[in-house]
């Protein structure tokens, strides 16, 4: 089983416990120590991985940090571990002073769902305020996965983890700032595209107009960015397919009182979908309809052709739902959008009855 396979097993692991652990002692036996030997350490070898490992602070001797994982006998990350329910907010404080006192690059604090990655990029042997990596261990992601992947025993290198840290952590806040802005850009973001425009001065009134102008000019290029990716990605490959019908536009809905919306979730479980049957059929031929209670996969944007149903919408309980010979539904729970890999057999033979 790969590294990839691993992280997905552990993140299924999770998911199923979480409910019947009910201390700090528990969530760091069935979730940290886990979490640490798929890293590939050993947690029973007293030299590698060191429980309650002391950090003496100041005048305060025999504070302890719950793990420190040791490289040639000299620590190299710090773990601090908290109850699953925990918001880890109000304990990074503790670690910060756990890392200024260590010789450790790397500090860890999770409480078995949320991992945040620190180390010190602003101010030499002082732990950064904010983390260069987080994760929810039940919503990783794939690229995340493969920044992990860095700290398996196998690939750790301190000095590369920490030359990509810094770019790794302003990306994720300078991506943080424009997902705020594109959700509801404020006065500065706004003004800055009014003044180029309007002839006149920006008041507030002005400001207030060319918000919903700003919203949905980005949405707009949004779309085409998008819609240029994907053609781009089918004519090399393909470069003998005409192209019949339009790449179906992806819809950034603009205005709360849009009935649907197209949710991010959906259009990943979308692409999922088609890069699943890009050997079956051309992608171009695979469109979807989103509607309230479901998002719904066609073959040729035909409602008699249809491929699959996604119902995303309930957080608690998601399915993707395939169709027999006779379009009945065949309903599989998707506990990630992962799983819709597992229904690449399912799908493909639905799509078979078409052809």
């Amino acid at each position: 089983m790969d590294f990839k396979d691993q992280i997905k097993q552990f993140s299924e692991r999770v998911t199923k416990l979480k409910d019947n652990i009910h201390t700090e002692e528990a969530t760091k036996n069935a979730f940290i120590m886990p979490f640490l030997q798929v890293l590939g350490y050993d947690v029973f070898n007293p030299l590698e991985v060191v429980p309650e490992f002391i950090c003496d602070i100041g005048t305060k001797k025999g504070e302890k940090i719950d793990y420190a994982i040791f490289r040639d006998s000299d620590p190299i990350i710090l773990v601090e571990c908290k109850h699953w329910k925990q918001n880890l907010s109000i304990h990074d404080g503790q670690l910060l002073r756990y890392f200024h006192v260590s010789k450790a690059k790397f500090a860890i604090l999770t409480n078995g769902l949320i991992f945040r990655f620190y180390t010190d990029l602003v101010e030499p042997n002082k732990m950064d305020e904010k983390p260069f990596l987080e994760f929810n261990i039940e919503e990783i992601k794939d690229g995340q996965i493969e920044k992990l992947r860095d700290f398996h025993k196998a690939y750790f290198d301190s000095n590369n983890i920490y030359q990509s840290a810094s770019e790794l952590k302003y990306i994720n806040e300078i991506r943080q700032l424009v997902l705020q802005e594109l959700q509801e850009p404020n006065d500065e973001f706004v003004r800055y595209f009014a003044k180029q425009v309007y002839p006149n001065m920006v008041t507030a009134k002005v400001l207030e107009g060319f918000r919903p102008l700003v919203k949905r000019t980005f949405a707009n290029v949004i779309n085409d960015t998008l819609n240029d990716r994907l053609k781009s990605a089918i004519t090399p490959d393909n470069a003998s397919i005409v192209v019949e019908e339009p790449v179906q536009q992806i819809s950034i809905p603009t205005e709360p009182e849009d009935k649907v919306v197209t949710t991010a979730e959906e259009l990943e479980a979308f692409y999922i979908v088609r890069s699943i049957l890009r050997t079956t059929v051309p992608v171009n031929r695979i469109t979807y309809r989103d509607a309230q209670s479901y998002f719904a996969v066609f073959l040729d944007d035909n409602n008699r052709k249809p491929i699959c149903r996604l119902y995303l919408n309930n957080p608690n309980k998601k399915y993707i739902a395939t169709f027999d010979a006779d379009k009945k539904e065949l309903k599989a729970e998707l506990k990630t959008l992962d799983d819709i890999y597992s229904q690449s057999s399912e799908l493909e033979k639905t799509v078979g009855y078409y052809l």
